[in-house]
């Protein structure tokens, strides 16, 4: 089994509604071949193709949104905004008591399983081609003209 990571974000962020990408990539080090970037598909279907994926392989997918630049400026504002985001998690992460939030985690799980609240995941069906085609569709009437 892979790995998936995407972005926690509120359910009213306008992200959301953007068109995602999935970049596929080696698991580790090991292997050495370029990364392969699919879509771009609404967030559910971008999800599902790579939770289909990485179940069955040892890689990596990054679903993450297409940020539709119109300037050099933009593009240059994007950088350096991972990068301060970048050197914030560093910080975060280095500041992080790594043993306290696994128990903290577990305590939630436990609560939420007593209380019958505990939420049943397992990988999302993939969309069928007919379905990505329609999605194509409605994400090209998103797109800037």
């Amino acid at each position: 089994m892979g790995a998936l990571v995407t972005l926690d974000l509120p359910s009213d962020s306008p992200m959301l509604d953007l068109p995602w990408v999935i970049t596929f990539g080696p698991l580790d080090d090991a292997d050495d071949w370029e990364p392969v970037v699919c879509g771009p598909y609404e967030r559910a279907h971008a999800l599902a193709l790579a939770e289909a994926v990485v179940a069955d392989e040892q890689l990596m997918a990054v679903v993450e949104p297409l940020v539709p630049a119109v300037s050099v400026e933009q593009i240059r504002g994007e950088i350096v905004a991972a990068q301060l985001a970048a050197a914030d998690e560093t910080v975060r992460v280095d500041q992080a008591d790594l043993y306290g939030d696994y128990e903290d985690t577990v305590d939630e799980e436990e609560d939420l399983a007593a209380t019958g609240q505990a939420e049943l995941t397992g990988p999302l069906p993939a969309p069928t081609p007919a379905d990505l085609r329609a999605a194509f569709a409605r994400i090209a009437t998103r797109l800037p003209t």
